[in-house]
């Protein structure tokens, strides 16, 4: 399900002058938020590989116990992390829907 911009909702019901004047700084924000995700996500699933990493390693006698633990508990805090962000802008979203008009 995507969420549309306020700024693009704003200029399709009819509203004019503050709202366009203020939609590029709109749409600079909300992508580079969006590109923070982005970078969120690709570094939990480069964090989630190099634990496999580190596993295969150890099991082949190529790393150490350590290393790999240090990997795994790496991987681990990220993803919690994660998902910690996606519950605040879950519980954001669901509290902009619950606002007054």
């Amino acid at each position: 399900m995507a969420i549309d911009p306020i700024a693009a909702r704003a200029l399709t019901s009819g509203a004019t002058g503050a709202a366009g004047a203020a939609d590029p700084a709109a749409k600079s924000a909300a992508g580079s938020f969006t590109d923070s995700l982005k970078a969120l996500i690709d570094s939990v699933e480069s964090s989630a590989g190099d634990a496999n990493q580190a596993v295969n390693g150890m099991v082949t006698g190529n790393g150490d116990v350590h290393s790999a633990m240090i990997a795994l508990q790496r991987a681990e805090t990220m993803l919690e992390l994660t998902v910690q962000v996606r519950n605040k802008l879950v519980q954001a979203y669901q509290d902009v829907m619950r606002m007054p008009i």
